[in-house]
């Protein structure tokens, strides 16, 4: 029960992040993007692989642009922060 209720407060923290001007989102939402793994994978291991994988997508589905910018740094590539 305890899982569902941070899941729950992570998607209002989520919203409510996503309401803030772009330069207040930096640090809250990469506090966000570093839970949102541990939350998943903590439902894969309690409920079921099958419950993780729609909240992976999610997961990939809101932070498309920052997993680009991180991929792009693995390559070596340089990526332009947007602004």
């Amino acid at each position: 029960m305890t899982l569902l209720w941070l899941c729950v407060l992570w998607v209002f923290l989520s919203a409510t992040v996503a309401t803030l001007p772009l330069r207040l989102q930096y640090i809250p939402g990469a506090i966000l993007f570093c839970a949102a793994p541990v939350l998943i994978i903590v439902i894969g291991f309690s409920v079921g692989w099958l419950f993780a994988l729609p909240a992976l997508a999610a997961f990939v589905s809101m932070y498309r642009t920052p997993l680009r910018f991180l991929l792009a740094r693995l390559r070596g590539q340089k990526s332009e922060v947007p602004r």
